[in-house]
């Protein structure tokens, strides 16, 4: 199996619940235990943006994402905003690789000086820490010096930092083409298999080319 077999996913009060929404789909159809954590912006967020209203308790969340996923017994684990005993919480216990999509301006900002104020604040410290494969998806314009400076300090610190900014080179004919591509560009990250967007020049080849 390509990529990490484990991977947390938190969405947070940006807009693109969407993007999120996609990505849990696309880890549970690769067969990856995916450790879920939501704020509550993310919530209201995604009530605004989809169809989808998440169930307030972790538990029912769970069994509610599972059924819309598809996904296995167990597959999707949801932890709240607190649950310190959580395996995210610990280096002992985390995945290998933590996804936050969207990204919040404020979850940024809270990573890059080691807050760990809740949950995802805290999975990602220990994502820095352990010096594991941590990306953030910021979703935000214009982006201020303070926004920057944030995401600076996390490259630095070896975070991948990938704006939801989708491109247009596959000649995208819906908004979920769009979404896609955002998608398929963090699953490449993670060396997940994908096959949403040809890589680049892919669809450009030949059987003449050299």
């Amino acid at each position: 199996m390509a990529g990490p077999e484990r991977i947390t996913l938190a969405m947070t009060g940006a807009s693109g619940a969407q993007y999120g929404l996609r990505l849990l789909d696309c880890l549970v159809r690769e067969d990856r235990e995916v450790h879920f954590l939501i704020s509550k912006a993310a919530q209201l967020v995604m009530a605004t943006e989809t169809d989808v209203t998440l169930p307030a308790k972790p538990q029912a969340m769970q069994t509610f994402l599972s059924e819309y996923t598809g996904a296995a017994a167990g597959q999707i684990r949801v932890y709240g905003k607190e649950d310190w005993m959580a395996p995210a919480a610990s280096g002992s216990g985390a995945p290998t690789a933590m996804v936050v999509l969207p990204c919040s301006t404020g979850t940024l900002s809270a990573i890059a000086t080691g807050a760990c104020n809740n949950l995802i604040e805290r999975a990602a410290d220990v994502a820095l820490k352990e010096r594991r494969q941590l990306i953030l998806v910021p979703r935000e314009a214009p982006f201020s010096s303070i926004h920057l400076e944030n995401m600076l300090k996390l490259s630095n610190l070896g975070a991948v930092i990938l704006p939801a900014a989708p491109g247009f080179y596959h000649q995208p004919q819906t908004i979920d083409d769009l979404i896609d591509f955002v998608v398929a560009r963090i699953l490449n990250c993670l060396e997940i298999p994908q096959d949403m967007l040809p890589r680049w020049g892919e669809h450009h080849l030949t059987s003449g080319d050299d």
